[in-house]
């Protein structure tokens, strides 16, 4: 046989060969017929090994992002500078730091144990907590204040662990808002970040919605330049590469009259079943700019009906009209907290398809020589799981008030809440107790005490104390404890207010099963 001839049959050999393994890999595929499965032992039951707990990394919001001032000083968006503070509080760490998210040195130390540190930043911060046999439990918080201009109010929250998806439900991009959305990377690696906004016709065709966001580094992105004349809005960030935390600075501007400056932070992931904690309304008509709001998605491509519930201090309320909402797919609607009675509550929502949900309260400003018309102060309300341990730090310069509410399950809840001072030490542990259904709401300088805490009894504050922080772990049983902290600031001319999440506490250890792959190795 020539050579040639033996080149040409060993072509064509190959090339039956490899119509053969096609016409085999298509009648798998169609067929649904598994290949026969290699001589392989069942695996073993592995091993559990419990992984050490490791470093807590916590990035806080930066300064406020100013406007630009047109020269005009009649006209100055920012009269007054904003006056911004750092509070960090460690009920149980090795030590720790706060210090620059791009690196560098450290601007304060938490010495180990109970530790709490105050700084004014000047760039994003972050707080580091070391694990002591357990993992360390820390929370911070920033609060900005501004008096008058554009900016006026209370702007606070709380300092994030980073994630690759966070759901964002506040702010709005029509011609009165301002919303800018701040990403930063918390990780070593850069981040690739996409962002999805949704408004009230679903989900918004963006300009721009893909950003590599740099380790260390902060990224803003202008909504109403990609999503432009949107009255409300829900805004989905996912990162690949390295994980991120985000928030965005909302303000509303009507002519000359400041009407609120905020920061809309996650809320817990889509549910079926959500829960809004720290909604702190005043009494306000349906139709009045007061009146505060939920704000609610169905996440998904079909639409679903939402089931209202707000729980107030002597049970559940009625919301005339709202208790059953129909929800569009990716379509962002408000319902308004007009008509309740002024006090605290929590809603608590429930559908047949998994939905996002945030609250809006306000609070009422006043008339100045230079502006007639009354200023207005908001603050967004993130959702939050219930029955989760956490710490939140009380901003520097406001007064904080703990709201907590019962909700699941037919008995009370109940959990151990601890103060944390100035100095970081544990100025009380108390029992905190809500009855299934309610909402509870205490001054934080009034939980310094004795004696159970129960809905309706403030007690009273210690001259001289401030808490710092608290911290609330719910017990198992019963009803499940959900909260969050309502800081504010009084003033001649009006309350200044914000609501901020408790930092969630991760688990003592994270327990890792082994196993051997007999697929990997050498024969």
């Amino acid at each position: 046989m020539s050579a040639r001839r033996t080149v040409w049959l060993g072509r064509a050999v190959r090339a039956v060969s490899g119509l053969g393994v096609v016409a085999l890999v298509a009648v798998i595929v169609a067929g649904g017929v598994r290949l026969p499965e290699q001589d392989v032992a069942a695996p073993a039951d592995g091993t559990v090994v419990d992984v050490p707990p490791g470093t807590v990394t916590l990035t806080c919001p930066g300064p406020l992002i100013l406007p630009e001032s047109s020269g005009d000083k009649a006209f100055d968006p920012t009269p007054v500078a904003p006056a911004i503070a750092l509070l960090a509080a460690a009920a149980s760490s090795a030590g720790g730091s706060v210090a620059p998210a791009a690196g560098g040195d450290a601007v304060a130390t938490l010495a180990a144990g109970s530790a709490a540190a105050l700084v004014t930043p000047a760039v994003p911060l972050v707080v580091r907590a070391e694990p002591t046999e357990a993992v360390a439990r820390v929370a911070g918080a920033v609060g900005s204040i501004v008096t008058a201009g554009d900016l006026r109010g209370l702007s606070a929250a709380s300092c994030q662990r980073a994630t690759t998806d966070a759901w964002l439900v506040g702010g709005a991009t029509d011609l009165s808002s301002t919303a800018q959305l701040v990403i930063s990377a918390a990780g070593s690696t850069p981040a690739e970040v996409t962002v999805a906004v949704y408004g009230p016709s679903g989900k918004v065709d963006l300009s721009a919605s893909h950003y590599l966001v740099a380790p260390g580094a902060q990224r803003v992105v202008v909504l109403g330049a990609v999503a432009p004349e949107q009255r409300r809005v829900a805004v989905r960030v996912t990162a690949t590469g390295g994980a991120v935390t985000a928030y965005i600075q909302d303000s509303v501007l009507d002519g000359f009259t400041p009407r609120g400056t905020d920061l809309v932070v996650p809320g817990s992931a889509p549910a079926k079943h959500v829960v809004v904690p720290g909604l702190s309304v005043i009494a306000a008509g349906v139709d009045s700019p007061l009146s505060g709001a939920l704000r609610l998605m169905v996440t998904g491509k079909k639409a679903t009906t939402a089931h209202i519930r707000l729980l107030g201090a002597r049970g559940e309320e009625d919301l005339p009209g709202a208790q059953e909402i129909e929800l569009e797919p990716g379509e962002v609607t408000d319902v308004p907290l007009g008509g309740l009675p002024a006090g605290a509550y929590t809603a608590v929502i429930d559908a047949d398809l998994a939905v996002v949900a945030s609250g809006l309260v306000t609070r009422a400003g006043a008339a100045t020589a230079v502006d007639p018309a009354p200023s207005m102060e908001r603050a967004w309300v993130a959702s939050a799981a219930p029955g989760v341990s956490g710490i939140a730090a009380v901003p520097a310069g406001t007064r904080g008030m703990l709201v907590a509410t019962a909700v699941g399950g037919a008995g009370d809840a109940t959990g151990t809440l601890r103060a944390i001072g100035d100095d970081g030490r544990i100025l009380a542990e108390r029992t905190v107790t809500v009855p299934a259904g309610t909402t509870g709401s205490w001054f934080a300088d009034t939980l310094v005490g004795t004696g159970p805490v129960v809905p309706g009894k403030q007690g009273t504050a210690t001259p001289g104390v401030r808490v710092a922080a608290l911290e609330l772990v719910p017990d198992d049983g019963g009803a499940r404890l959900a909260w969050a902290l309502v800081a504010d600031v009084g003033r001649p001319d009006g309350t200044l207010i914000s609501v901020l999440s408790p930092v969630p506490a991760d688990p003592a250890s994270t327990a890792v099963t082994v196993r051997q792959d007999p697929r990997v190795g050498t024969r």
